[in-house]
């Protein structure tokens, strides 16, 4: 079994750094090249209300644009020592997106955190690591950072 891409969806949360070992050290195990994809949620996801589509449009690319500078800036930060790696941003549903990415690329593997959500939040944010996993026709490594 080979792994030559892995994707790394992030979100810029806490979560995010705790789940780079895991990344570098499968990415250095099998030579891979690593894809960082970050998901900006669109307009849609934030409101129920009628918004005009321009207002809606200037903030998807507002949200795309601050997802590339961010992206490239954790990269850089985290991932300077490695020499394949190829950074994304897009703009909609995460799973959607990240199903999407996997296809298009190519992606023989996922690596990506979960919060483990319970309760309120979990109806309100669902579960992105849940409905790629439901949904991905690749193998998936989930890793839920342990809280200090």
């Amino acid at each position: 079994m080979e792994f030559n891409k892995i994707l790394f969806p992030v979100d810029f949360s806490q979560a995010s750094p705790k789940i780079i070992p895991y990344v570098k050290e499968m990415a250095k195990k099998f030579d891979s090249e690593i894809h960082i994809l970050f998901v900006a949620r669109t307009f849609q996801y934030f409101t129920s209300s009628y918004v005009p589509h321009t207002s809606a449009d200037i903030f998807d690319n507002a949200a795309v644009e601050e997802g590339k500078k961010r992206i490239k800036e954790f990269s850089e930060t985290h991932f300077k020592e490695s020499e394949k790696i190829k950074i994304a941003v897009s703009n909609g549903d995460e799973a959607e997106q990240i199903i999407n990415y996997i296809i298009k690329e190519n992606i023989d593997l996922i690596i990506m955190g979960t919060h483990g959500r319970k309760g309120i939040d979990r109806l309100i944010f669902g579960s992105v690591a849940e409905k790629v996993t439901k949904a991905t026709p690749i193998p998936i490594m989930l890793i839920k950072p342990i809280e200090n």
